[in-house]
């Protein structure tokens, strides 16, 4: 099965290049399509946080991932499954962060923390309730905490 999805909004930053830490300061327009409704947005200011799904158009096919693989292709991190990190090079190239809502300026979102280069095209947006957050503790292995560790300093 095959199916198509339109952008919704792009992306409009600074970060111009693919990098992998430094996220957190960074601050994005989310600026809706042209054929997407204002109205779409209406009341989605009285929320703190979004999920944002993306997609990373600029990964070129032939470096999807179907395997299991070093993440950030560092040795010293074991050998895991795409699904088990969190890398770009996806088979269906989708990209999902968590931002703060700065503000909502008409057709145009400003948000913190939108790991997504500069023009990278929007799935969806969704407002962040707590009762989809994950109940309990969030359990995960060390290589991932080093991996994260100035991701969003």
């Amino acid at each position: 099965m095959t199916f198509t999805l339109r952008p919704i909004a792009i992306v409009r930053n600074q970060r111009k290049e693919i990098e992998d830490d430094q996220w957190g300061a960074v601050l994005s327009t989310i600026e809706l399509a042209e054929e997407i409704d204002e109205s779409s947005l209406t009341g989605i200011d009285t929320f703190s946080h979004l999920e944002v799904i993306f997609y990373f158009d600029k990964v070129l096919d032939h470096k999807i991932q179907y395997e299991a693989r070093h993440p950030r292709n560092n040795k010293e991190f074991p050998k895991v499954g795409i699904f088990a990190q969190r890398g770009k090079n996806r088979p269906n190239k989708l990209g999902v962060t968590i931002v703060e809502l700065v503000e909502l300026d008409h057709r145009k979102l400003i948000v913190k923390g939108l790991d997504a280069i500069d023009g990278t095209p929007i799935i969806d947006i969704k407002p962040v309730m707590k009762e989809f957050l994950p109940i309990g503790e969030v359990r995960q292995p060390e290589w991932s905490v080093s991996l994260m560790n100035h991701y969003w300093s």
